[in-house]
């Protein structure tokens, strides 16, 4: 998984197709809780770029997309958001994998 360095590594990446940004902190449970998961959600559903933003040192960042709660998913495609899966609750990998199914509806 990437690791977002920017809020302007974020701005390019947010303009590619398929990207979806995992906003995460190590001090946090359910986020610990969906690590060993992750590498397996990812090989299954490897048209997405998956990139990790660290809540703590974007915390702007998540203010002015409105993620309060982590750990938190949103898509995008060339620009424009397709999708998120944002609140403060544990989330398991089926819960995951739906939300990205349904961008891959889209």
């Amino acid at each position: 998984m990437k690791v977002l360095e920017s809020v302007e590594q974020f701005q390019t990446l947010q303009q590619e197709q398929n990207v979806v940004f995992l906003f995460s902190a190590d001090w946090c449970p359910d986020c610990v809780f969906i690590k060993p998961f992750m590498p397996e959600v990812e090989e299954a559903y490897s048209d997405f770029t998956f990139v990790f933003v660290d809540r703590d040192k974007f915390i702007d960042l998540c203010r002015e997309l409105d993620v309060f709660g982590i750990p938190s998913f949103v898509a995008y495609s060339k620009g424009a958001e397709i999708g998120r899966f944002v609140n403060k609750d544990r989330k398991t990998q089926e819960q995951i994998e739906a939300f990205l199914e349904g961008l891959r509806k889209q």
